[in-house]
């Protein structure tokens, strides 16, 4: 302590009277000796990227921008509803009914529709089928909605009226009028364009009829505005608060997701390919119904929108509830589905499945490094993993040798490249374990952190997860050298009681609005605060509730410097940095903070906690910095 003490008699004058403060209520207690000219290990470009499966309405209701639930009107044996989320219409005297119809249907894919009677109509009593969407349909003024519908009719049934409808007024925000309908099957496209209204999600989509007939619908779709203008794209507001993280990769499309909880059920990727009328959907293990408009070239188009390294989870013979394939000729057809999914990702329009991705509109290949054999083996009580993952080892790696291969369990049949590793703890567990891979064999394999969170808050993290998340965030930073990836898990939730399966989660959001947790946001401080070197870096001093994290980046000289303080107290640091030529007294201050760890934000205060930009103006050499309570922060330090 004596050794500190006197490094801050050498402070300049203005760096002096802080010190004065912070010798006044103690002596610093901790010191961070940083020699910026001794690399201890270079850090992993793609360390901070998202891992996204379909659970809490994440895609659909969520980020899909599709706006009609349950849009193919798949039967449902439900008490509810013959067709969920589909109801009624009856105006004034009208008379209709509607019943699912297995008969007939716009694809082989989609061999069913729903059929609407009406018995009696008028122009001033239509009749006919409403849907509210994902728990409400989000209308904004002056904006422009692109839709379709798949219909037919009997002969003499009259047009069909389309219209976005308040709930509480009965007032049409948007409407389009469609002709007679064909007596075969045909695609109907419209656009709905609202005027100057107040922005609201309690309206509903409406197809009436004003005439007396027999109707048929299949895949009615509304989509608004979305990111990059993406036909069969994604919600805008969602993808700029996962563009405001600088993800560096996507791990798609999930991993319970990809299972399935049946062989059946799994995320069968050929049917998730080509045109929306081609895609039969299937059962989620969440309980509810995939559209699969958010398929495989969907996954890739993410990908390349936010400038991600796309990491493709294969099916690898395991399914939730237990089912799996044994390794050899069972497995083969497994194997060779997902050399074709690779070939449709990586290959040029001459392979057969490259060919078959440029006939979806994408000619130019997509650049694949990580391919992640399953999810979570470890749960498979059979034993088989280590068979299943050397299989399909041996027969990618034979066929694309510089892929980089992701086991989901230990396996010793071979070496994989990266394993895949999850943690959901609470916040005390995480603290306890910031210093896991301090001591990890450098030998490999490299580490994918592929799916972790703090357990605390609900729907998504409160401060105190978020302090816990930055404590375990440091530990993953300081050794990427051999954690090369890591991604928070769920990243989605749909706040609707019944949307809502896992808490927490990253990012909230209804069917108007959207916002980033307290976790988010460290999330987005750590991940663009980022250097590809690890200085060496000595600690003394003792305080259980800080830690801390350096990188600097080779290019610029910048120096960053992640301090967290998990404890009610201010925390004081004295910092010496070695090695530079000349270093800034003014420093950048990012700061996270709140007065509680139970502090949060939500839907109606999105804002309650988010990153505060500073300067701290006596940086340089040597620096004492105090840390205020239950706060996160990244001081970056220019050097030369």
């Amino acid at each position: 302590m004596r050794f500190h003490f006197l490094k801050a008699l050498f402070l300049s004058a203005s760096t002096a009277a802080l010190t004065a403060v912070a010798a006044a209520q103690s002596v610093p207690p901790i010191t961070l000796d940083i020699h910026l000219d001794q690399v201890k290990a270079h850090s992993s470009p793609l360390l901070y990227g998202l891992m996204t499966e379909e659970i809490n309405h994440s895609y659909d209701g969520g980020l899909y921008a599709e706006l009609i639930s349950n849009r193919t009107f798949h039967p449902n044996d439900s008490w509810r509803s013959p067709v969920e989320r589909w109801s009624l219409v009856e105006l004034g005297n009208s008379k209709a009914s509607f019943a699912p119809d297995k008969t007939t249907g716009p694809s082989t894919a989609l061999p069913y529709s729903l059929k609407l009677t009406v018995d009696q109509a008028s122009a001033a009593a239509p009749a006919g089928i409403a849907n509210a969407g994902y728990w409400g349909i989000p209308v904004r003024p002056l904006i422009t909605y692109s839709g379709s519908l798949y219909a037919k009719s009997v002969a003499d049934s009259g047009p069909i009226h389309i219209a976005l409808v308040n709930n509480d007024t009965g007032l049409e925000a948007a409407h389009a009028d469609l002709p007679a309908l064909s007596s075969e099957w045909k695609q109907y496209h419209f656009t709905l364009t609202t005027g100057l209204i107040q922005a609201s999600s309690l309206y509903r989509f409406e197809i009436t009829a004003s005439h007396p007939g027999t109707y048929w619908f299949s895949l009615a779709s509304l989509f608004p505005p979305t990111y990059h203008d993406r036909l069969n794209g994604n919600r805008i507001d969602i993808m700029d608060r996962l563009a405001a993280m600088h993800p560096a990769f996507l791990r798609f499309p999930g991993g319970n997701y990809l299972e399935g909880n049946t062989i059946a059920e799994r995320f069968e990727w050929k049917n998730t390919i080509g045109s929306l009328v081609d895609r039969p959907t299937h059962l989620s293990p969440w309980g509810y119904r995939s559209s699969d408009g958010l398929g495989l070239l969907e996954f890739l188009e993410w990908c390349e929108d936010l400038h991600m390294q796309p990491v493709l989870a294969v099916y690898a013979g395991y399914s939730l509830q237990g089912q799996h394939v044994n390794p050899g000729p069972d497995l083969a057809s497994y194997v060779e589905d997902a050399l074709d999914e690779i070939q449709y990702v990586t290959g040029d329009t001459s392979t057969k499945w490259g060919a078959e991705r440029a006939k979806d509109g994408h000619p130019q290949p997509f650049a694949l490094k990580y391919v992640e054999i399953g999810n979570e083996d470890e749960f498979d009580k059979s034993g088989t993993y280590d068979g299943r993952f050397a299989q399909f080892d041996k027969t990618i790696k034979a066929q694309y040798p510089d892929l980089q291969l992701i086991a989901t369990a230990p396996v010793t049949s071979v070496k994989p490249d990266v394993l895949d590793e999850h943690y959901y703890r609470m916040p005390q567990e995480f603290f306890n374990d910031v210093h896991h891979y301090d001591n990890t064999d450098r030998s490999g394999p490299k580490i994918f952190v592929g799916e972790w969170a703090t357990l605390e808050g609900t729907p998504t993290p409160d401060f105190g997860a978020a302090l816990s998340d930055s404590a375990w965030m440091t530990g993953l930073e300081r050794n990427s050298d051999i954690v090369i990836m890591a991604a928070y898990a769920p990243l989605f939730v749909n706040i609707n009681s019944e949307a809502m399966q896992w808490a927490p989660d990253l990012i909230g959001y209804n069917a108007l609005e959207s916002y980033g947790s307290p976790s988010y946001y460290a999330q987005v401080m750590f991940s663009t605060h980022h250097g590809d070197e690890i200085p060496q870096t000595q600690e003394t001093g003792n305080a259980p509730k800080f830690y801390y994290s350096v990188t600097r980046q080779s290019q610029t000289g910048e120096v960053y410097l992640k301090l967290v303080n998990a404890g009610s107290d201010p925390q004081s640091v004295a910092v010496t940095l070695d090695g530079a030529k000349s270093i800034d007294k003014l420093a950048t201050v990012v700061a996270l903070s709140a007065k509680t760890p139970a502090a949060t934000n939500s839907i109606e205060h999105p804002n309650n906690i988010h990153p505060v930009e500073s300067g701290f103006k006596s940086a340089g050499r040597n620096f004492i910095y105090t840390v205020p309570p239950y706060s996160i922060q990244v001081l970056q330090l220019k050097t030369n």
